[in-house]
Formats: structure tokens, C-alpha cells, sequence
């Protein structure tokens, strides 16, 4: 079958050379049995190429089933994927058979493997390895024959020297590896695409094609598509229902083109920020960067008092929000801090003098600085806040409610 007929049968326009040599790969690997590692941004389309694989192969006539691991929990993904015997598990009120058992003699597409549990992994390697499997609960070694092609939008090598993922597990699911460009890398793609959206939506909608008019053109073709070709089938929609003209100018195009603000996460000055390391800064790390600035901030602050009593020689200073009168002196004395001995080899302790001289013991008010205890304070006090709802305080933290059901785990944090 040549490259055309392909494309039509799957619905893929574009003539890019990344593109297309995508697309020979797929071919050329769909008649054998080995591992695939489908590599490519968010709504590239991935998943149409493990059906393009799926459907040349002498595997056609069996099972295909897709498989969103960072959609299922991590408690129960190994039961998804392996099955289950009756009472292994608090619900498991019958044996249950997992999709490599059900998928015998076909394909399984795991998408988003990067989003796998490291216990998973280990499975999963076996499973390639050996072809062997065990139910949850049970001993019993059970024998498939399943092709697997997986799918990431996670630089998984990166992963790997995190302990993210597996080594082992990485290179054996690389065998052949399928690299998706992403829409800004065909540009020349763009148009071709945008043209079939909009005829699309009109035929359903029972109206006129909108077209570009060359200024338009041009500002969609420069455009850099994070969302990739979801974007812009989004974007076609959105056109083809709310422009009042037929024919769009540029300046009418530029309303329904999100603004291009970038990353709004903060990134460490020293750190230039990529697009490989883009995605780093979703989810709970947007927590992290949060603490990290709150500190940093109350250190400046700590700074400048104590560089304002190095300066006035001991002399009295004003806490800010009288700190020390509110909360250490209930008589709302007057109080000084003790000048630093200078030449001292170590950091001297704060010392309280009251105003009729008399020297009182330091007092030391400590507050934690790790992330870990931060991150687990924030999480108690949005499940508080939400009445232990989970997706409320996931969304108010900005992470995922797996990631939550993660870190609730890991924190041993019980519910509220």
C-alpha cells in the first residue's frame, strides 16, 4: 500500500518530509511483532499511528484495545492491565481478567506510558521479556502473546536519570522508535489542515467554507500551536461557527488566536527555559516554585532587619507588625535586639534586652523549610478547605487528582 492510500484511509493530510517519514516507519515496522515507542507533543496524533501498525500487521484480524495509563489510578492499573482474583483486594468481589489476557494474539497501545507506576513497569518488562504475567492475588503464571506499542509525550531518557522509568524498560520498549512532528515543525501542513477543518464544519453545520485571506494565512501559518492539530481543529470550529465574514482577515483571526504569553511558571535565572523542560513546571511543581518564592521572600526580608540593626548598632528597631511585642512580650514593653559580637565564629542567636536593661533568655521561633512538609501542608489544609472533596482541592492546588491520590499515599495523610 503506498503512502497516499495510507493517509487517505486514516485521515492524515500533510506532505511534510517529518511527516512522511513518520509515516514509513509505521509501515515498515507493521509487519513484524516488535516493540514500538511512538515519541510526540500532545495532539500530534499518536494514536493513529499505532492503528496504521495495528492494521498492517498479520495482527489485524485480533483485539486492538488503547490504553490512557495516566488516566487510570495508580491502585488500580495493575488490576486494568493484568487482572484480578477474587478477593486479592478491598472491591475485588470477583476474578476479573486484565486486557493482556483478553487481548491474546493482538495489539495494546499504551498511551502516555511515561504516567506508568514504577511496580507496573517491573510488570510490564516481564511481559516483554517473557511473555509471562500474574494475575493480582494470584501465583499463577499465565502465558500472552501481545504486541505492544507504546506512546509518550515525556523525554523518557530524561526519566530514566530521574528514576522516573526504568532503564531496562526504556530501551526495550524503543526498539523502533517513531518520532510525531509536532504542527510548528510542518508548517506547510497547516493550511492543507485548516482547509479540510473548516469544510468539515460547514458540511455539519449547513453552511459556506470560511477561507483565509493571505494576511490571515500567513499569521495562522506563524502561529506556533502548542496544542498542535487539536489546537487547530479547535480553532477551524470556532471560526467556521462565529465569523460573521466568509472571507477572514488577519485582524479578525487574531481574536480567535489564544495570546502567545508563554510560560507564566516562574523559571530559576539560571535555568533557560526549553520546551523540553516546559512541561516540568506543570502541576505540582507550580506548588514547589510557590514555596520557594515565599521563602526567598521572607529571607530578603529577614536580611534587610538584620542589616538595619548591624547599621543603627543595636540600636531599637521596629519588627515588622511588631512581631516580637505581639507575640513574645504581652506587656508590649519596648524591646531592643542585642548588637552581634563581632568577630564571633558563630552566627549569633537573637537576644532580647528590655527597656529597663534587664537581658532575657533568646527566643527561637523556627519554621520549617522543607518542601516535603510545605507541600504536605498545603495539601491537609486544601482538603480542609474542600471538605476532603479530592477534585476540589486538586483543582485549587493546581494538580491532578491522581497526582493528589499519589501524594496522599506518599504523605500517609488520611482522609479529613
Amino acid at each position: 500500500m503506498d503512502l497516499q492510500s495510507i493517509k487517505n484511509r486514516f485521515g492524515i493530510i500533510g506532505n511534510s518530509p517529518a511527516l512522511n517519514h513518520a509515516l514509513n516507519v509505521a509501515v515498515q515496522v507493521s509487519a513484524t511483532d516488535l516493540t514500538v515507542l511512538i515519541n510526540g507533543e500532545s495532539g500530534v496524533g499518536k494514536e493513529v499511528f499505532s492503528q496504521i501498525i495495528h492494521s498492517l500487521s498479520a495482527r489485524k484480524h485480533n483485539p486492538f484495545i488503547a490504553v490512557n495509563c495516566g488516566a487510570i489510578p495508580e491502585g488500580t492499573i495493575d488490576s486494568e492491565l493484568f487482572g484480578h482474583e477474587k478477593g486479592s483486594f478491598t472491591g475485588a468481589v470477583e476474578a476479573r481478567k486484565g486486557y493482556f489476557e483478553t487481548v491474546n494474539g493482538g495489539t495494546i497501545f499504551l498511551d502516555e506510558i511515561g504516567e506508568m507506576p514504577l511496580g507496573t513497569q517491573a510488570r510490564l518488562l516481564r511481559v516483554l521479556e517473557t511473555g509471562e504475567f500474574i494475575r493480582v492475588g494470584s501465583s499463577k503464571v499465565q502465558k500472552t502473546d501481545v504486541r505492544v506499542i507504546a506512546a509518550t509525550n515525556k523525554e523518557l531518557l530524561e526519566y530514566t536519570q530521574t528514576n522516573k522509568f526504568r532503564e531496562d524498560l526504556y530501551y526495550r520498549l524503543n526498539t523502533v522508535p517513531i518520532r510525531v512532528p509536532a504542527l510548528r515543525d510542518r508548517k506547510e501542513d497547516i493550511p492543507l489542515l485548516f482547509r479540510k477543518f473548516v469544510v468539515d464544519f460547514a458540511e455539519r453545520y449547513k453552511t459556506t467554507p470560511v477561507q483565509l485571506e493571505d494576511d490571515a494565512k500567513n499569521l495562522l501559518i506563524s502561529y506556533p500551536f502548542p496544542g498542535n492539530v487539536r489546537e487547530l481543529k479547535n480553532i477551524a470550529e470556532q471560526i467556521s461557527v462565529l465569523s460573521t465574514n466568509k472571507q477572514v482577515t488577519g485582524r479578525e483571526l487574531t481574536g480567535f488566536l489564544p495570546e502567545q504569553s508563554g510560560n507564566r511558571l516562574p523559571v530559576l535565572a539560571h535555568q533557560p527555559a526549553t520546551a523540553g523542560s516546559a512541561n516540568e513546571f506543570a502541576n505540582e511543581r507550580e506548588i514547589l516554585y510557590k514555596l520557594f518564592f515565599d521563602m526567598k521572600r521572607d529571607v530578603t526580608e529577614l536580611k534587610k532587619m538584620f542589616l538595619e540593626v548591624l547599621q543603627h548598632g543595636g540600636a531599637s528597631v521596629q519588627m515588622p507588625g511588631n512581631f516580637f511585642n505581639d507575640a513574645l512580650m504581652p506587656e508590649h514593653k519596648p524591646m531592643e535586639v542585642a548588637q552581634p559580637v563581632i568577630g564571633a565564629t558563630h552566627q549569633a542567636q537573637p537576644v532580647i534586652i528590655g527597656s529597663n536593661g534587664d537581658i532575657h533568655d533568646h527566643v527561637e521561633v523556627e519554621e520549617s523549610l522543607n518542601i516535603m512538609d510545605k507541600e504536605k501542608e498545603l495539601i491537609i489544609k486544601a482538603l480542609k478547605k474542600h471538605k476532603s472533596k479530592r477534585r476540589d482541592a486538586a483543582l485549587d492546588l493546581g494538580i491532578s487528582e491522581r497526582t493528589l491520590y499519589r501524594k496522599l499515599k506518599e504523605y500517609d495523610i488520611e482522609e479529613l
